[in-house]
């Protein structure tokens, strides 16, 4: 449909979608706080398979059909550059009216980065704010998404719109163990939802970079080294010489960044150590920004394995594709803008180093807001908080996208159609 209706303007449905999500805020802040009681890093398997039935059984409060799917194991690599499998929590997945003629996914995770015992209290930091682990990224934002939710089966127009929800254990480590589930739900919709939170000041995230992870696992040989160290090949010397190589790649383009994380390896100090792990990363703003990157890294590589006695071989590459802007995030952006004005927000949209889910979703082939959570900040350290009355705030908003899209306000299947 042509964009002929004024988005900001709220029908008696959307009026009422906002009146019922308010009365939510308190139900909503004993779930959030309830949620983040539980440790969920993304190591901590035990955590994680704790939780999942109880978000499972607030996904069942919108109707939904829900399962709970055991992912595959994530390869991991570990400081002497073996391979381990771990096995994270389950996925969920629910599942409403899917042969409705407008469809989205909705997206989240429900991992953290705070191991047990790093950072387990909740604290009232005053100007309504709450500090604690996962209350903004992302167990606030699974709140708003299952609230809005809710609120849209009570009074929007239901057998327009079917939904697939995707919920993950391992954003924070990649979604190695996930990514499929999102991005075959991905393909079957013409939207979607991702409730990454907002920043503190309610703006939303525009474009966002890809990002590749490599670990680069060096083998020399060993000697000893007092009586003959010309007879080993230090592992560890050819994997800081690739550490140079890679730092002097920044700001050689624009856009792209690259960062050693960690070196791992070697023994006793009179050993020449014969093993070690490189872990460097990359961010690029556009596909050709990545493809540039990883051919970068490649070369450095084998300028590094010129040197007499040493092999190597990698593990990973670019797993979450650049989000750029484009004609469909645009016209679905300028969108969400026009219907925040319906309640007094002027949303500011800002272009990120970050990565998330709406990565994935947008490389299957479907544009997406990945933002849609609460207002927050400091998030990934023990500063992390969340803006308490934006739980009701956003899940409103929500509801609001929900209400369009199912009566045609919004156009899902044109605004899809821009991506080809």
């Amino acid at each position: 449909m042509t964009q002929s209706v004024n988005l900001a303007d709220l029908n008696a449905a959307d009026r009422a979608a906002l009146d019922h999500a308010a009365t939510r805020q308190d139900a909503m802040l004993d779930r959030v706080l309830g949620w983040a009681a539980v440790n969920t890093g993304s190591w901590n398997a035990d955590g994680l398979k704790q939780l999942a039935p109880s978000i499972a059984e607030a996904l069942r409060e919108t109707g939904a059909e829900v399962e709970i799917v055991n992912a595959p194991p994530i390869e991991k690599i570990n400081a002497k550059g073996e391979t381990d499998a771990f096995h994270t929590g389950p996925v969920l997945r629910a599942v409403q009216r899917p042969d409705a003629p407008i469809q989205i996914v909705l997206t989240g995770h429900y991992d953290t980065v705070f191991p047990p015992n790093s950072f387990t209290d909740i604290t009232d930091i005053g100007d309504g704010k709450l500090n604690g682990p996962g209350l903004a990224d992302m167990k606030g934002g699974i709140t708003v998404m299952i609230e809005a939710l809710k609120t849209f089966e009570a009074h929007g127009e239901t057998d327009q719109l079917g939904y697939t929800i995707i919920l993950t254990p391992d954003e924070e480590t990649g979604n190695f163990a996930s990514d499929t589930f999102l991005r075959d739900a991905a393909k079957k919709a013409h939207v979607g939802l991702t409730f990454e939170p907002a920043m503190e000041d309610g703006a939303l995230a525009g474009a966002r970079k890809g990002s590749g992870i490599w670990d680069i696992i060096f083998r020399g040989r060993s000697a000893h080294a007092g009586r003959e160290p010309e007879k080993g090949r230090s592992a560890i010397w050819a994997a800081c010489e690739m550490a140079l190589k890679v730092e002097a790649l920044m700001g050689v383009r624009d856009g792209v960044v690259f960062n050693v994380g960690s070196v791992d390896g070697g023994a006793a100090v009179n050993i020449v150590p014969d093993n070690a792990v490189l872990r460097v990363g990359s961010r690029a703003p556009d596909p050709e920004s990545a493809e540039w990157a990883e051919a970068q890294i490649m070369t450095a590589l084998d300028e590094v394995l010129k040197r007499d006695g040493i092999t190597a071989h990698t593990h990973g590459g670019f797993y979450r594709p650049p989000k750029p802007r484009n004609a469909a995030q645009d016209r679905l952006i300028g969108d969400v803008r026009e219907t925040a004005k319906g309640i007094g927000l002027d949303l500011v949209f800002k272009d990120t180093g970050g990565v998330c889910e709406g990565n994935n979703v947008f490389a299957a082939g479907t544009p997406n807001i990945d933002t849609l959570g609460v207002r927050g900040g400091r998030i990934h350290s023990s500063d992390e908080f969340m803006v308490v009355s934006s739980l009701s705030e956003r899940a409103g908003l929500s509801a609001l996208l929900l209400n369009r899209l199912a009566d045609g306000r919004m156009d899902g299947p044109a605004i899809k159609a821009l991506m080809s």
